[in-house]
C-alpha cells in the first residue's frame, strides 16, 4: 500500500489484517474493511475470486462494481447495513458475481463486525470464497432428497387411498385413477389374484393388451406373474430384450405395446401369496435400488388392501346370501293389482340390516303387504328378520285382523332370546273393493300416488315397534282404513330410502315424495329408480321397497264385496269381522250409516253363533240398480228360521231381530241347501 495514502487516512494500526494460512489452504480469500476510511483491503485469493489483478483494485469497494451485478450489490449493501444497525456481530450471504469472460459464479462471504466501547461499528474483517460447486452439490442433494421424499409421499398417499377401498375393484380403481403410477413412470398395470391354485387376471393393462387364454393361468406357467407367485420374489425386467428372452411365450402378444421395462411384484399377505402385480413402462430402462425398494413397499401396501377387500367381499356375500334366503323367493301374482318389490343392500362387509318385505295371499282375494326393519346391521338382525317374517305371515294367513297380527308378532319378538326390536307396517288390501286397512308399529308412514302422479303421505296413527309394545304392555294397534282407488299406488319402504347423509328426515321425505310423483309410471321402473337414487347419493343403509297398485280394469262398477268366516268361540274373529264391516262401509262412501250397519251386522252374527252349532260366513257388498244399497249376508248351517219375538221387560234376549228391523231399510231370510242366510240392506248415497 502507498505510504502517502496510508498516512493520510489514519487506518487502524493492524490494518490490513493478516489472514490465517488455513484460509488459503481452503481456497478462501480475506478482506479487511475500515468503516471510517471506507477502504477495504483484499488479499490475493480474494481478488482471484473476483477475477481481478492487483493493479485493477484500489482498495475501494466501488472497484468491485464491474464484477457484482447491480441487483446483487443492492442486496449486499442492504444486508450489511441491517447488520450494522441491529447490533449484530456477524453476517453471511451467498451472491452472484461476474467473471472476466461474462459468466456468472456463486460467491459466499462472511463478515465479523468489530465495534468500539460505545458499540459503534468500526471495522469488518471477513472471508470470501467461490461457492459455485458447493451450491451445485447441495442442489443435487436437494433434488435427490426431494425425489426420495416424493416417492415416499407417493407410497403414503397410495396407501391412504387404498385404506378406503372396500372391494377388489376399488383397489384397482385407486391404482388406475391415482397419479401414483404416472409419477413412477408406469404406463399401465396388470393384476392377478390367486384363486383355487389358479391366477385370475382382474386388471389387464392398456387397451389391446389382453392376451387370449390368460384370464386364468396356472402358477407353473411360463409367465412373469406365475414366476413371482412361485418364488415369492420380485422380478424386474430391465429391457425389451430381457422381456423377450425371459418370456418368449408372452412377449409376441405384447411387443406392439412399446414396453421397455417392467416390474412384477408378488402380493403377499400374512406370509402367503394372494396374487401378483405387474407395472409396465414405456420409456424406462432399468431400476435403481431406491426404485426397487419403493416398488416392493408399494406391493406390500397393495397386498394388505387387497386381502382386506377380499375379506369384505366374502363376508358381505355370506351375509347377503343369508338375508336373501330370509326374504321371499318369489312374489305371488295378485289378481286385480300390480306389485313391485326391491331390496338394496348397503354393501358394507357384514353390515347388512334386517329390512324385509312380504306379500301374503289371504282368503277371498285379499292380500297382506308387509314392510319392516329389525334394529341393527348384522347377521343377527337378518336372522331375527327371517323368524319375524315367517310368524307374521302365519298370523296373517290364519285370518286374524291386522291389529291382532301386529300384536301377536310383537309378543313373539318380545319372547325371543334377543334384545332387538323391529318397526313394521302391515296393510291388508282387497283389490276388488279397494278397502285397505293399515297398521303401523313405529314404522315410517307410507305414500300414496294417484293415477295422475300426485303423491302424498298417508297419515296413519301408529303404535310402538314390535317387541317394545309387548314389553310395555301396549298391544293395542290402531287400524287406519283407506279406500284405494283404481290406479292408485301405495308405497311402503324402510327408512334407508329417506335418510340422506347430512340431511334431516323431513328433507328426505320431501325428496322421496318428489321422486315418487315424478318417477316412471311403470311400477317396476319406478322401484328401480328409487334404489338408483339411493346409490347416487351414497346411502349407507339397507333399503326395502314394496309398491302395490290397484288395477283400473279390475275395479267393479256396481261396488265391492268382502267376505269373512267367523268361527264359534273365537272372539278375535268376531272383532275382525267388525273391523272389516266398518272399514268397508267407510271406504264405500256410507260413513253416515256406519254405526247402524255395524250394529245390525253384529246382531246377525251373534245370533248365528249363539243359536247354531257351527260358525257364520259374513258377506258385505254394494248393490247397484234402482238405488245404491249396501247388503249384509250372514250364513249358517242351521235350517231353523229365526223369528222376531218380544223379549219382555226382564228378558236378556230376543231383541236382536227387532233391532235389525229398526236399523235396516229391509231385511229377510233365505233358505239354502245346507242352511240359511239372514240379510239386511241399507240405502247409501251414490259415490262421487
Amino acid at each position: 500500500m502507498d505510504d502517502r495514502v496510508a498516512g493520510a487516512l489514519s487506518l487502524p494500526d493492524d490494518w490490513p489484517a493478516h489472514p490465517d494460512l488455513s484460509l488459503a489452504l481452503n481456497r478462501m480469500g480475506s478482506f479487511d474493511w475500515d468503516l471510517d476510511s471506507g477502504l477495504m483491503h483484499m488479499d490475493e485469493p480474494a481478488l482471484d475470486v473476483f477475477d481481478l489483478r492487483p493493479e485493477e483494485y484500489d482498495d475501494r469497494p466501488a472497484s468491485l462494481a464491474p464484477r457484482v451485478p447491480a441487483d446483487e450489490a443492492v442486496r449486499l449493501d442492504h444486508m450489511v447495513s441491517e447488520a450494522l444497525k441491529s447490533g449484530r456481530s456477524n453476517y453471511g450471504a451467498y451472491f452472484r458475481r461476474t467473471r472476466r469472460n461474462g459468466t456468472l459464479r456463486w460467491t459466499h462471504t462472511q463478515g465479523f463486525i468489530r465495534r468500539d466501547g460505545t458499540g459503534r461499528p468500526r471495522r469488518i474483517i471477513g472471508i470470501i470464497r467461490d461457492a459455485t460447486q458447493e451450491l451445485a452439490d447441495a442442489t443435487a442433494r436437494q433434488a435427490v432428497d426431494q425425489e426420495r421424499r416424493r416417492r415416499t409421499s407417493l407410497v403414503e398417499g397410495t396407501t391412504a387411498a387404498l385404506a378406503h377401498a372396500r372391494t377388489v375393484k376399488d383397489v384397482t380403481d385407486v391404482l388406475r385413477n391415482s397419479q401414483g403410477l404416472a409419477h413412477l413412470g408406469a404406463t399401465s398395470l396388470v393384476m392377478g389374484l390367486l384363486e383355487s391354485g389358479r391366477i385370475h387376471l382382474v386388471a389387464d393393462g392398456p387397451e389391446g393388451a389382453h392376451v387370449p387364454g390368460t384370464r386364468f393361468t396356472r402358477t407353473d406357467d411360463a409367465y412373469p406373474m406365475s414366476e413371482v407367485i412361485r418364488t415369492l420374489t420380485p422380478r424386474f425386467i430391465e429391457s425389451a430384450e430381457d422381456f423377450a428372452a425371459s418370456y418368449p411365450i408372452l412377449w409376441p402378444h405384447i411387443s406392439h405395446l412399446g414396453i421397455t421395462s417392467a416390474a412384477y411384484l408378488p402380493l403377499i399377505a400374512q406370509a402367503r401369496p394372494i396374487g401378483a402385480l405387474g407395472l409396465l413402462y414405456g420409456n424406462k430402462a432399468g431400476f435403481t435400488a431406491d426404485e426397487r425398494n419403493l416398488l416392493v413397499a408399494l406391493g406390500s401396501s397393495i397386498a394388505q388392501s387387497l386381502q382386506r377387500a377380499m375379506l369384505y367381499e366374502q363376508e358381505h356375500d355370506l351375509a347377503e346370501g343369508l338375508q336373501q334366503a330370509m326374504l321371499p323367493r318369489r312374489i305371488p301374482e295378485v289378481a286385480g293389482a300390480q306389485v313391485a318389490v326391491r331390496y338394496r343392500s348397503a354393501r358394507l362387509g357384514r353390515d347388512i340390516g334386517g329390512d324385509w318385505y312380504d306379500i301374503i295371499p289371504l282368503p277371498n282375494g285379499r292380500v297382506g303387504a308387509v314392510i319392516g326393519d329389525v334394529q341393527g346391521h348384522d347377521t343377527h338382525a337378518a336372522a331375527v328378520m327371517g323368524q319375524l317374517r315367517i310368524v307374521l305371515r302365519a298370523y296373517a294367513a290364519e285370518g286374524h285382523s291386522p291389529a291382532t297380527v301386529m300384536a301377536r308378532a310383537s309378543v313373539f319378538l318380545h319372547e325371543l332370546d334377543t334384545d332387538r326390536f323391529a318397526t313394521c307396517s302391515y296393510a291388508e288390501v282387497d283389490p276388488t273393493t279397494g278397502v285397505l286397512q293399515l297398521v303401523r308399529a313405529g314404522h315410517v308412514e307410507p305414500l300414496v300416488r294417484d293415477i295422475g302422479g300426485n303423491c302424498r303421505k298417508l297419515t296413519a296413527e301408529g303404535g310402538l315397534p314390535l317387541g317394545l309394545s309387548a314389553e310395555f304392555g301396549q298391544l293395542e294397534y290402531p287400524v287406519s282404513t283407506v279406500d284405494l282407488d283404481p290406479g292408485q299406488t301405495i308405497v311402503l319402504y324402510t327408512d334407508g330410502l329417506v335418510e340422506l347423509p347430512g340431511e334431516d328426515f323431513d328433507e328426505g321425505m320431501r325428496l322421496l315424495t318428489a321422486m315418487v310423483s315424478e318417477g316412471p309410471q311403470d311400477l317396476q321402473r319406478l322401484a328401480d329408480r328409487l334404489c338408483e337414487v339411493v346409490d347416487e347419493r351414497g346411502g349407507d343403509d339397507d333399503v326395502a321397497v314394496l309398491l302395490f297398485r290397484r288395477n283400473v280394469a279390475h275395479a267393479p262398477h256396481p261396488g265391492g264385496r268382502l267376505q269373512q268366516h267367523v268361527a264359534q268361540n273365537d272372539p278375535e274373529a268376531l272383532t275382525s269381522s267388525r273391523h272389516m264391516i266398518r272399514a268397508a262401509v267407510r271406504a264405500w262412501g256410507a260413513k253416515d250409516r256406519t254405526d247402524e250397519i255395524e250394529l245390525a251386522a253384529d246382531e246377525l252374527i251373534t245370533n248365528a253363533l249363539m243359536h247354531t252349532d257351527g260358525g257364520a260366513i259374513v258377506t258385505i257388498r254394494v248393490l247397484a240398480g234402482s238405488g245404491r244399497r249396501l247388503r249384509v249376508d250372514v250364513e249358517d248351517r242351521s235350517s231353523a228360521l229365526p223369528r222376531r219375538r218380544d223379549a219382555g221387560e226382564s228378558g236378556v234376549s230376543g231383541r236382536g231381530l227387532m233391532l235389525v228391523d229398526r236399523l235396516a231399510d229391509i231385511w229377510g231370510v233365505e233358505s239354502r241347501g245346507n242352511g240359511k242366510c239372514v240379510w239386511c240392506e241399507f240405502a247409501v248415497p251414490e259415490r262421487a
